[in-house]
């Protein structure tokens, strides 16, 4: 399973640590990504989500699962 956010599609970024002396080696940064159990009162079921903290908190602004995926369709899937 990859360690990706199931409704924004947030993965893991890849880019340089560079040293004093200017060596470079690759370093990873993972998103922060929360097991959470989302329910959707319009379809009135639960669905059990691996979501980043960016999405459950706007999840929490916007209200429901259905709200979001109208609302943010075009920018993640």
């Amino acid at each position: 399973m990859a360690r990706q956010c199931d409704l924004t599609g947030k993965r893991r970024l890849v880019g340089n640590k560079v040293s004093h002396s200017n060596i470079k080696t690759k370093k990873t940064s993972q998103p922060n990504l929360q097991t959470k159990k989302v329910y959707d009162p319009e379809t009135g079921r639960t669905i059990k989500l691996r979501l980043s903290v960016n999405a459950i908190r706007t999840l929490d602004k916007v209200g429901s699962l259905s709200k979001f995926l109208r609302k943010y369709a075009h920018k993640y899937l």
